[in-house]
């Protein structure tokens, strides 16, 4: 059965996004989603706030955390971790496969933001790359990660890159999976995936954008399950 996942979207508790988790699973189950990766800047409270938390049935939130290594940005899928901002990126992957999850640079060639680089990315033993990044500042930075991808015969994801619950599942990642279950997820992750969407619109594009320059004004969550 083919499943459509959105792995790597922001809650309010990364700094510069502005919904609540809540927010961003009905946002993913209106584009008809079978799942979305919470993955906060350096951050597994979302994971926290939702425990006692009804969920939509049918629907899978996967464990995760987009931790900002010493090289760039590095999603954990599938597990969370402990604060691991500003480690060197081998140390953090080696942490995200003691914790049974999968490792997924993210943007790895966006000059424009903090994305581990071909250099460092070569001594990595990396599995999965993002290739498609629905943020990206140039759709040259996407091109860049599919073709190393291809170069070192990695599986490949697309990813909104969400900071705010419209642009959940603008780009997403199909996989062959029975179950819908974490581990049958890390499964197809290691098959492969297929990456599919589009780009942020402009009006997208300007939201993310100015959620990094006004993030006094995002609202802070009542971390109280109800």
């Amino acid at each position: 059965m083919l499943r459509r996942f959105d792995l790597h979207t922001h809650s309010f508790f990364s700094k510069d996004a502005c919904n609540s988790p809540e927010e961003l699973i009905a946002a993913a189950v209106k584009r008809g989603l079978d799942g979305i990766a919470i993955t906060d800047h350096d951050s597994c409270e979302a994971h926290e706030y939702l425990r006692g938390r009804e969920l939509p049935p049918g629907f899978l939130v996967v464990l995760g955390v987009e931790v900002s290594t010493a090289e760039g940005h590095l999603l954990c899928i599938g597990a969370t971790l402990p604060r691991m901002k500003g480690r060197p990126s081998r140390e953090v992957l080696q942490a995200i496969k003691d914790a049974g999850g999968v490792a997924i640079p993210a943007h790895p060639f966006d000059k424009w933001r903090a994305g581990i680089r071909p250099k460092v990315l070569d001594t990595l033993d990396i599995e999965v790359l993002e290739v498609f990044n629905a943020a990206a500042t140039s759709r040259h930075f996407n091109d860049q990660a599919l073709e190393y991808a291809r170069r070192r015969g990695l599986k490949t994801t697309g990813a909104s890159d969400a900071h705010h619950d419209s642009a959940v599942g603008v780009s997403t990642t199909v996989f062959e999976m029975e179950e819908l279950t974490i581990p049958a997820l890390l499964e197809a992750l290691r098959k492969g995936g297929r990456p599919e969407g589009r780009y942020l619109t402009f009006r997208e594009g300007l939201k993310k954008h100015f959620g990094n320059w006004f993030r006094i004004f995002n609202r802070r969550p009542d971390r109280n399950p109800k």
